[in-house]
């Protein structure tokens, strides 16, 4: 299963991201954030459409939830990292970032 380590790894292989703070997160930000990860380093946030949203909380109730508020109902999704296998993280993180990232970077998926 993924821990806070995986998480982190992820997120900044992937071109042009940088890590910040963010009240009492960190921050995985392109042009705009698409990801964050909680103090505690159990959880991280991380932005989906609406429908892709729905799609990962129907498939994996265990390790994702809609964040309980209008952020949520934007597509800020949960993820227990403890309940998610490090390729699935993998690829929720991917699927955030491309949504994050300008159009001329998303060819380029990985750091070199």
């Amino acid at each position: 299963m993924a821990d806070a380590r995986d998480f982190r790894r992820i997120c900044l292989s992937l071109d042009g991201t940088s890590e910040a703070p963010h009240f009492d997160h960190r921050a995985f930000k392109v042009k705009r954030t698409y990801a964050t990860l909680a103090a505690d380093e159990q959880t991280a946030n991380i932005k989906f459409t609406p429908d892709e949203q729905e799609f990962k909380c129907m498939l994996a109730p265990e390790a994702f939830q809609p964040v309980p508020n209008a952020w949520g109902r934007q597509g800020f999704t949960t993820v227990t990292l403890a309940n998610v296998s490090v390729e699935e993280l993998r690829s929720a993180v991917e699927m955030a970032w491309r949504h994050a990232v300008p159009e001329k970077r998303k060819s380029r998926r990985t750091r070199k």
